[in-house]
């Protein structure tokens, strides 16, 4: 068996040997046991799966969260000359009929489904027909309830075990704790299963936590010549940070789930071919994604969970190359992750008022409204009923994973706006017509690159956030679209709610409490221990993450942020020192603190703590514009 394994991987992928651990996944799949394979991002989990479906019989069934993901691992095996096939959205019934059948008669070796796929019936019908090798679910994480990326929809795929009673299930994912592991096998329901787990340390991936005050200043200290990720949590910020950097002459591009397919698909491919260094993202971006050469992935935003940090981090340094996974914060970012994630959560009584206006809404009647599809405007519900939209779109998520409802959001039908005026008019004009100040002055604070290009806005935030009522608002963009200030484009229904069960408030909410209620925990312990990784600078970073996993007893790096930090003491030696260093280079003229930072090899709290008090004793004064200049 190891020899035909190695074989393969010789003719197809072109590698001399397996990595370790790899040969003994293999092995379990080709016995047909029931295996949890935990290898790091990086680890070669792929490969696990896609040899041994080469030396079986029959077709292997993948079932993956993401549409990018199976469509590249689909157009990398065909590349090699293997039959593999992936069905995704918006395929006619007819065609999809088709490619099942091709599946069942058509020799392919490879069939890539989303877990929502698997709920169709003619695919399960079909499935019954296909001589499948063994099932492969990726991202396994995603069945349990204490992941970090729960779909609900993964909780089906149990219900194979009824459909494919002989077939083995092969789970693999990058990130799990103890918990997690226990919850995927009792969640597949897998028989006596062989778990595979590699340590997740990454001796060539170096983790740092570095505190500034001036993120975007620092990512032009950090980021050379080599390929890079960016991690923001909002769309805006991918195309504010990405057009900083090339104003700054990085070559960096965007990328987001409300862009375009085409455009994700170009920014993607330049990045992939390195003509793009920079790619600037939200989380949507980088799963499954084989770049071996990225030697920075820089967070600009706290993570919401140490499992996705972990897994976006391990995107760094595929080849075994040294390479930086950093984190970049300051004080304001503690308080801002908290109003985020924590004080939007919602509790047990909060579900249950939004679940019973939502019925209000609709004017849904007891014991009604089960099977039954509604167009949603999700601004004008907040707005009607007076809910903060964070909580209020928490809340909604959580009924949805509950199966209570279905609540799907449609990025076609969205309301987007483009400043057409140049920003060096803007200022003279809002001065002029002053009642339009507020809610253009709230979507310039809050939405980067609306110079650019349209950009999709939140109406209930700018609504909250100018202290207006909707029809306000809206009444005042398209007096701007009139008048040919800006582009407007507004959706009245951005989404849908489709109900599940028949409305029975208490009865039916009630059931869910326990859920819902630890949940939440979950939620905020996970928020507690990345705030705890990062205030944490006396433990190596590797030895915090290994631990967070379960690992007993690792070791230090010896290269992360806490262990190559300089514990010394600031003494008044080294500040008068800093101090004549300012000195001289005020002497040549006024500086702001990045220029200050920039020419000294200090570090950086240590200048700006000097700068602090030479201020204070007015040995240095500030200008009209902000720079340092000698009194």
């Amino acid at each position: 068996m190891q020899e035909e394994a190695r074989n393969i991987l010789r003719e197809y992928w072109g590698f001399q040997e397996f990595r370790p651990q790899q040969l003994e996944v293999i092995e379990s799949i080709f016995k047909k046991q029931d295996s949890l394979t935990l290898f790091p991002t990086g680890g070669g989990k792929s490969l696990c799966f896609q040899v041994p479906a080469m030396m079986m019989d029959g077709i292997c069934i993948v079932v993956s969260p993401l549409i990018a993901l199976m469509e590249d691992q689909v157009a990398n095996l065909k590349r090699k000359n293997i039959k593999a096939m992936t069905i995704t959205g918006g395929i006619q019934y007819t065609d999809l009929d088709r490619k099942l059948d091709n599946c069942i008669y058509g020799n392919f070796k490879f069939l890539y489904l989303s877990p929502e796929r698997l709920q169709q019936e003619l695919v399960r019908e079909r499935l019954k027909q296909m001589n499948i090798s063994f099932i492969a679910i990726d991202e396994a994480h995603c069945i349990s309830q204490w992941g970090h990326d729960f779909r609900p929809a993964y909780r089906n795929i149990s219900e194979l075990r009824d459909l494919l009673p002989e077939i083995c299930f092969a789970a693999f994912t990058a990130t799990a704790t103890t918990e997690v592991i226990k919850d995927i096998c009792t969640q597949l329901n897998l028989k006596s299963p062989v778990i595979h787990k590699k340590s997740f340390k990454r001796s060539n991936l170096y983790y740092e936590v570095v505190k500034t005050e001036d993120k975007f200043f620092r990512l032009t200290q950090l980021l050379k010549d080599d390929s890079a990720i960016i991690y923001v949590r909002s769309r805006n910020a991918t195309l504010e940070i990405s057009n900083f950097l090339r104003k700054n002459n990085i070559s960096a591009a965007a990328y987001h789930g409300g862009m375009k397919k085409e455009e994700k698909a170009v920014n993607f491919q330049a990045w992939k071919e390195n003509e793009i260094r920079v790619m600037v993202a939200t989380t949507a971006f980088g799963m499954g994604i084989d770049k071996p050469d990225v030697r920075h992935v820089i967070h600009i935003d706290l993570p919401e969970s140490l499992e996705s940090y972990f897994q976006e981090a391990g995107r760094a340094g595929r080849d075994g190359q040294s390479s930086r996974a950093i984190i970049l914060t300051n004080a304001s970012d503690i308080p801002v992750l908290k109003n985020q994630f924590l004080n939007t959560l919602p509790s047990f009584e909060d579900i249950k008022l939004v679940y019973r206006k939502l019925n209000s809404y609709f004017s849904i009647a007891f014991g009604e409204g089960e099977q039954t599809i509604h167009d949603f405007n999700f601004s004008d519900f907040c707005h009607q009923y007076q809910f903060n939209a964070s909580k209020a779109y928490n809340a909604i998520q959580l009924l949805d994973r509950c199966s209570v409802l279905r609540f799907q959001q449609n990025y076609k039908k969205k309301t987007e706006i483009q400043m057409l005026l140049p920003a060096s008019h803007l200022d003279a004009y809002l001065d002029d017509n002053p009642k339009y100040a507020s809610v253009l002055r709230v979507i310039l604070r809050n939405y980067g690159g609306v110079f650019e290009s349209l950009i999709p806005i939140s109406l209930n935030s700018v609504v909250e956030k100018s202290l207006s009522s909707e029809q306000e608002v809206i009444s005042i963009l398209e007096e701007l679209a009139k008048k040919e200030i800006i582009e407007f484009h507004f959706s009245k229904h951005d989404a849908s709610i489709h109900f599940l069960v028949p409305r029975e408030d208490e009865s039916t909410l009630n059931p869910l409490s326990g859920y819902i209620r630890e949940y939440v925990q979950t939620k905020r312990r996970k928020i507690e221990s990345v705030l705890e990784f990062v205030e944490n600078d006396r433990v190596c970073k590797q030895v915090q993450l290994l631990r967070y996993f379960g690992e007993e007893d690792p070791a230090s790096c010896g290269k992360c942020s806490v262990c190559t930090k300089d514990n010394r003491e600031i003494t008044r030696d080294d500040m008068n020192e800093i101090f004549l260093a300012i000195k001289r280079i005020l002497n040549h003229g006024p500086k702001d603190s990045r220029e200050i930072v920039s020419c000294l090899d200090y570090k950086e709290d240590a200048i700006l703590k000097v700068l602090a008090l030479l201020s204070e004793k007015k040995l240095v004064v500030r200008t009209a514009s902000n720079k340092y200049k000698l009194n």
